[in-house]
């Protein structure tokens, strides 16, 4: 028989159209969210969990799971370049982007 640690407890959750596989006590990078004075998100869009007896998947979303973090920053991500180019036209275009992006602690999951 196999002995399952808590760390083998993970989730799939969707934010900003984008899907994260998540553990407790990880950091992950998403686009910005508005967060309140203490910092707490709460993600309700959980696609799928993992326990230790086996594994939840939604259709679409896990009913009463919810995914619990704090947000620990707001940063801007590296910038990205966007080149346009013609050949035998003279047309050059360049352009930066830096997307602003939040820092999460996810700190438990919750079923």
């Amino acid at each position: 028989m196999v002995k399952f640690s808590s760390m083998n407890v993970w989730a799939v959750i969707q934010t900003g159209g984008k899907q994260y596989k998540v553990n407790e006590g990880q950091t992950i990078a998403v686009e910005k969210l508005e967060h309140g004075s203490k910092g707490l998100i709460n993600f309700d869009k959980v696609l799928l969990v993992a326990k230790n007896d086996g594994i939840i998947l939604g259709k679409p979303f896990v009913e009463k799971v919810k995914v619990v973090g704090k947000a620990i920053e707001n940063f801007r991500d590296k910038k990205i370049r966007v080149v346009k180019f013609k050949s035998k036209s003279r047309y050059r275009r360049t352009q930066g982007h830096r997307q602003t992006k939040t820092r999460i602690l996810i700190e438990k999951i919750v079923s």
